[in-house]
């Protein structure tokens, strides 16, 4: 196997990821993830070494890992692990990579509970478990039950859970909205549910559209809002006087989801913008809990 410098390395690898359809703007900055991964370097190494040799099992390490990301699967699963608000998680391709936008969904829910003195949360298709992992961290005395209808998402959210040392606050369930014990009430309902509709499918970049699980970003019946018709109707009888039910949504589709929680009868409905201007959250108030509602 010929030897590489650290340098011809980064070259090569940026050249192929860009051939294999990266953004020039990316190729560089994951040539440099890659090789960092392959050759366990930190990244400041890279470019204060460029003349360094790499050994035969780095170089074949990258060549392992350029393969994959050339077949466009997402850095972050490659790397086996990606950051959320402050906080590592491990993912897989059994579960949705967190995004940015997903903390401002995080931050409404901490926001609404931190003044209540012990907080029971609920986070919906708990995936990776960063919702719920990020909100037990941050409030030390709340309870969250976190759901999700695929069984290999929910032993890494456990996982994820036990690596942050919130597991004995967080209580798992495998079903397809709500949590098997029908008593249970909630101050916050969290959740990030399937939103893409057939029409936008076509469109995603192949590292979405391609490797992320289809059951945690397509709807069952091809509506979009399939889950937030959902959430508005049976939230009802879930959330505790005074409550909040807040989702992520798509761009686009926060004034719909808005006017589905109006016609639930939740009061103060807001809807709050990601960083690029986007309306990325909705929330609700739902004033009176109403046993009969489903």
């Amino acid at each position: 196997m010929t030897l590489l410098t650290v340098s011809e390395a980064l070259h090569r690898t940026t050249d192929r990821l860009r051939k294999a359809g990266i953004p020039p703007a990316e190729a560089r900055a994951e040539a440099r993830s890659l090789l960092s991964l392959a050759g366990a370097i930190p990244i400041e190494s890279i470019v204060m070494y460029p003349e360094r040799l790499l050994s035969e099992s780095a170089v074949a390490a990258l060549e392992a890992s350029l393969r994959r990301r050339e077949d466009r699967e997402p850095l972050a699963y490659i790397w086996g692990e990606r950051e959320f608000y402050g906080l590592s998680f491990r993912v897989t391709p059994d579960v949705l990579i967190p995004r940015p936008e997903t903390e401002l969904l995080v931050q409404t829910g901490i926001d609404f509970a931190m003044p209540l003195a012990a907080a029971h949360l609920l986070d919906i298709g708990t995936g990776s478990g960063c919702i719920a992992v990020a909100v037990a961290h941050r409030l030390q005395n709340a309870i969250v039950d976190a759901t999700d209808i695929s069984e290999a998402a929910l032993s890494i959210a456990q996982g994820n859970a036990l690596r942050h040392d919130v597991s004995g606050r967080i209580r798992f369930s495998r079903t397809n909205l709500w949590p098997v014990l029908p008593d249970s009430r909630y101050h916050v309902i969290l959740s990030n549910p399937p939103y893409i509709s057939p029409e936008d499918w076509s469109h995603l970049e192949p590292e979405v559209r391609d490797k992320e699980p289809t059951l945690a970003l397509v709807p069952p019946d091809g509506d979009a809002l399939h889950f937030y018709r959902r959430l508005a109707k049976e939230s009802a009888i879930r959330l505790e006087p005074n409550g909040m039910l807040a989702v992520e949504v798509g761009a686009g589709q926060g004034e719909a989801v808005a006017n589905l929680w109006r016609s639930a009868g939740f009061q103060e409905v807001r809807i709050f913008p990601d960083l690029a201007g986007i309306g990325r959250v909705v929330s609700g108030i739902l004033r009176t809990s109403r046993l009969n509602a489903i």
